[in-house]
């Protein structure tokens, strides 16, 4: 399932990015790291939670593991550009996202588009997304069910509209795709999915 989707949109792949241990850490710091309900920006809104169109927790780990982190996306920088075929200037600071059961992200794009009115969202080119833990298609522990990183390809003019492409979790696994495709993060249905996003620039 994961090379079907990774083929079909040009995601780029990295299995074991994180390992293991490294996100089983990261987890721990999560429950006891401070909270915020996650924001979104809508055009016209100057609120910037709408828990309709995404619902979701940031966690706020220390400002050591951020930057640990960081460095460990930026070097990817170079195998992004070679996959993409983009010069790429660097990423924004990681984010830390908690899905709860009931949680979701609905259709959208995260930049490099003029439909967006936000410039901090025009220069996105890149976005990528680090799973922390597994999915599996059932409540197990520490993995999540539900919670597909859907992908849909917006050229798609079928009657019934574009169907999504599921993409589903593995603890460490780096995906990232160019910020203009269109994806959404469906309802998880139990237990907690974690990942960090980024997007290059």
């Amino acid at each position: 399932m994961l090379e079907l989707t990774a083929a079909r949109f040009n995601v780029f792949t990295k299995r074991n990015f994180l390992d293991a241990q490294t996100c089983r850490g990261l987890i721990d710091e999560a429950r006891a790291a401070p909270t915020t309900r996650a924001p979104v920006y809508l055009k016209g809104s100057d609120e910037v939670i709408h828990e309709t169109v995404r619902k979701t927790t940031s966690f706020h780990p220390p400002d050591a593991t951020v930057g640990q982190i960081h460095e460990r996306l930026l070097t990817q920088k170079s195998a992004l550009e070679q996959h993409f075929g983009q010069s790429l200037a660097d990423c924004e600071p990681p984010q830390f996202l908690r899905y709860e059961p009931g949680d979701f992200f609905v259709r959208h794009q995260d930049g490099n588009t003029e439909q967006l009115e936000f410039d901090h969202l025009r220069i996105r080119r890149i976005s990528a997304i680090v799973f922390l833990n597994d999915y599996a298609p059932e409540a197990q522990e520490n993995c999540y069910s539900g919670g597909a990183l859907n992908l849909y390809d917006n050229s798609d003019k079928s009657a019934d509209g574009p169907y999504p492409s599921p993409l589903l979790g593995e603890t460490g696994l780096l995906v990232a795709f160019t910020a203009d495709t269109f994806h959404e993060v469906a309802p998880v249905l139990s237990g907690e999915r974690f990942t960090i996003i980024t997007w290059f620039r």
